[in-house]
C-alpha cells in the first residue's frame, strides 16, 4: 500500500557541504548547505535567494565547496542556525537564526587560503575551488529559490583518500556526511542530533542546513 502525501521536504539523502564566499568587505562567509550534485566538473547548488551566500556570489562569483565528513558534524551543526546577513526574515528569526560575522570561529574550524579567493576549511577532506557561472530562478518567483552552476577549477583532496592513481578518490575511504530529512547520517546511521531538525516544527524553509546563510 502507498499513500499520496505532501512532505515538508524532499531530502532523501544529499551530501552536506560548507560554502565559502566573499563578503563585501573581503572576509569569508562560511555557510552549510545540503542541496548539491555534480556532473563532470560542474557542481549544481540549490539555495534560497535571501541567503548571504547567494548575495555574495551574485557580485563575487569566486567559491569554495568544502566537503564534510562525519568528524566535522558537530562543527557544522554549531553554525546551522547562524547567518552572515544582519537582515533576516521573521520566519528565520523565529526558528532561532542569529547573525554571526565569524562562522569559522563559531564552528571551531580553521581558515586556509585557497586559489579561488575565499578562505577554505582546513579540516575539510576535500575542497573544490572555482567560480559560479550561472544563477537561475527555480520554482517560480514566489519560491525564493535559485540554482547556481559552479565551474570546478581546482580539486584538493586529503592524501589518505586517494587511490594509487591520483585521478581517483577511494569510495571506501571517503564517507560523506549526508543530510536526510534534516537529520545527519553517515554510513546509513544517524550521527548527531541536528539543531535544524529541532527547529523544524516551525513553518519550513525550503532548503535545509543553513540555506547558504
Amino acid at each position: 500500500m502507498k499513500r499520496t502525501v505532501e512532505p515538508k521536504v524532499l531530502y532523501f539523502g544529499t551530501p552536506v557541504v560548507l560554502i565559502s564566499s566573499l563578503n563585501p568587505d573581503g572576509t569569508t562567509n562560511l555557510a552549510p548547505m545540503s542541496s548539491a550534485w555534480w556532473l563532470g566538473y560542474t557542481a549544481m547548488l540549490g539555495m534560497g535567494t535571501s541567503a548571504q551566500t547567494v548575495k555574495n556570489l551574485v557580485e563575487r562569483p569566486e567559491i569554495v565547496l568544502n566537503l564534510v565528513d562525519p568528524d566535522m558534524v558537530a562543527a557544522l551543526d554549531r553554525i546551522a542556525l547562524l547567518t552572515g546577513s544582519q537582515q533576516m526574515s521573521d520566519a528565520k528569526r523565529a526558528r532561532g537564526y542569529r547573525y554571526e560575522p565569524d562562522k569559522f570561529a563559531a564552528a571551531g574550524l580553521t581558515r586556509e587560503p585557497s586559489g579561488a579567493g575565499p578562505d577554505s576549511v582546513l579540516e575539510s577532506p576535500i575542497n573544490l575551488e572555482g567560480r559560479v557561472v550561472a544563477i537561475n530562478e527555480i520554482g517560480g518567483p514566489d519560491s525564493h529559490l535559485c540554482s547556481l552552476e559552479m565551474k570546478v577549477e581546482r580539486v584538493r583532496v586529503r592524501e589518505d583518500l586517494l587511490m594509487s592513481n591520483d585521478r581517483y578518490i577511494d569510495p571506501l575511504r571517503w564517507d560523506p556526511l549526508i543530510m536526510k530529512f534534516t537529520e545527519y547520517f553517515a554510513g546509513g546511521s544517524p550521527t548527531y542530533a541536528s539543531s535544524l531538525a529541532r527547529g523544524w516544527q516551525m513553518p519550513p524553509m525550503p532548503i535545509p542546513v543553513g540555506s547558504g546563510d
